[in-house]
């Protein structure tokens, strides 16, 4: 009789008043931010995986870029699958499936079991935070949406704070194991309170058929470019005949999805939107933005623990500084985007974070304090804030009605795949520019006799004399490395903050989308 009530489609739906609607929205906000959690709470914990798994830091990563590739497959088939099966179906398999892959995660004892079980969690993930926006709309009286979205967004905002701190604690006080195992009794609770708490709310079901080609196209070419990022850098990347053959298929596979959708009756993604320029503009914008940032938070963690030797929970406090501005400017954007334009906001709020790139590239080094790095951190989150909520609004805003759902879906699709390829791309960068300076450096040494003496004075054999040089050679060169990173990254934020102004002017009374 509970299935019945909670899966039978509903139209008008349910909407909840008082404590109920409270304790309800609440559920679904938990929903996201669980999700959104499970990003951030692994960036922090890679070293400790990847030590804890005989791996390499690099190698560990698969472990983000995994989840972050799964995750962006099936966002873009949120649409259809809640059209075919139900919105609250969807959501409630969704969530038990998350739940599932949580534990088998921390179960897991080798890498590639990981691997594949962060896959079937960014699977089943995926379609949560797209569906959770859908039930808030309709448990939620419709004078009162703004409220539902503003809730929604807290999530975004919080989640970054709270997923670096409690990351890092995790892993130095219990276990590396426990960032998954935690999601469980998280994931209970709320399922509980969704079978009490929502019922009459699903939504109507359509016999849509599948277009399975397309589906077939989008894993294969998706498939092989997570392959090539995973294996490219252990295989040298072009130097290897492996990797050449996973860019061509995956290349292939991409023109050949391109042109099914293009012409299939009932595509599986709508990539027609591309037709409108604002949101062709826009979602460059923002896969070129959000790349980039999503590069640093994978990069600046594990540097402060392997190479400055931080906790986990101290490189998460430094982490989590970059939610603090973000929470507190968010509220204030709806009300800046009836004043200004939005494409406004969105240049200055994507320049400013380049401003801080530019910042840490002049101040930081191996020897600067933990407030030379938590400050960019903080200044950042004012950026982030300005730019994401009017970036979608010009995004959606340039479609029409009916292709919202598909505009939105391909934009976090573009934007999670995009944090995936920047991630393989920058650590591989990072690595190899750390060298190269390790190797320059070694060659133009000053003093080094004079210290491998003072160092053999105080009881250091040769060999461990010469173990301290290069150590501290290595650590001034990732230093030197990280800030040529954030050079690169400042030109990048730039010519994404550029981009939007191609975008047509939005009208004065647009309002924030809830998409975002």
């Amino acid at each position: 009789m509970l299935f019945s009530r909670l899966f039978t489609p509903t139209e008008p739906p349910r909407q909840l008043h008082g404590v109920r609607l409270v304790l309800a929205g609440i559920a679904l906000a938990a929903c996201n931010f669980v999700v959104l959690l499970d990003m951030t709470i692994a960036n922090v914990a890679v070293p400790h995986i990847a030590g804890g798994l005989a791996v390499s830091i690099s190698t560990g990563t698969w472990v983000i870029t995994s989840y972050a590739v799964a995750e962006a497959i099936c966002v873009p088939l949120t649409g259809w699958l809640s059209q075919r099966f139900g919105a609250m179906r969807c959501f409630v398999t969704s969530l038990i499936g998350f739940g599932i892959f949580s534990m088998l995660c921390g179960l897991s004892q080798t890498l590639p079991m990981l691997v594949v079980f962060r896959i079937g969690q960014g699977l089943f993930g995926g379609p949560i935070m797209p569906l959770t926006q859908t039930l808030l709309l309709r448990i939620f009286p419709k004078e009162l949406h703004p409220k539902a979205m503003a809730l929604w967004a807290l999530t975004v905002v919080v989640a970054p704070i709270v997923g670096p701190i409690m990351g890092g604690w995790i892993s130095d006080n219990w276990s590396w194991h426990w960032i998954f195992f935690i999601n469980v009794p998280i994931i209970v609770v709320i399922l509980f309170a969704i079978f009490t708490l929502l019922q009459a709310v699903e939504t109507m079901r359509q016999k849509r058929p599948i277009d399975g080609v397309g589906l077939g196209l989008l894993i294969i070419w998706v498939g092989a470019l997570q392959v090539m990022l995973d294996k490219g850098r252990e295989e040298d990347w072009f130097a290897s005949p492996f990797i050449i053959g996973c860019a061509v298929v995956s290349a292939v596979f991409f023109a050949f999805f391109v042109i099914w959708e293009l012409t299939e009756d009932d595509p599986i993604v709508d990539i027609k939107v591309f037709r409108h320029a604002g949101f062709t503009t826009a979602t460059l914008s923002l896969v070129l933005a959000f790349s980039t940032y999503f590069s640093s938070i994978v990069v600046i963690p594990q540097w402060l623990q392997t190479s400055l030797n931080y906790t986990a929970t101290d490189a998460g406090l430094v982490m989590a500084f970059s939610g603090v501005l973000a929470l507190a400017v968010t509220p204030f954007v709806p009300a800046l985007m009836k004043r200004f334009d939005p494409r406004l906001l969105v240049f200055v709020g994507i320049g400013w974070i380049g401003v801080i790139a530019l910042m840490r590239a002049f101040t930081w080094s191996a020897g600067a304090t933990f407030w030379t790095f938590a400050t960019p951190q903080l200044l950042q989150g004012a950026g982030v804030a300005l730019f994401m909520v009017p970036l979608t609004t010009i995004s959606l805003g340039s479609v029409l009605p009916r292709e919202t759902a598909s505009a939105a879906g391909i934009a976090n699709f573009g934007r999670t795949l995009g944090g995936a390829i920047a991630t393989a791309v920058v650590t591989t960068y990072w690595t190899n520019q750390a060298r190269s300076d390790a190797a320059q450096m070694a060659g133009s040494l000053n003093g080094a006799p004079e210290l491998m003496t003072k160092l053999q004075g105080r009881g250091f054999s040769t060999e461990q004399a010469r173990g301290v040089l290069d150590q501290t050679v290595m650590q001034q060169a990732t230093a030197v490395g990280t800030t040529h990173l954030f050079m690169v990254a400042f030109v990048l934020f730039v010519f994404a903050a550029s981009a939007i102004w191609l975008a047509p002017r939005p009208p004065k009374n647009i309002k924030p989308a809830a998409g975002h």
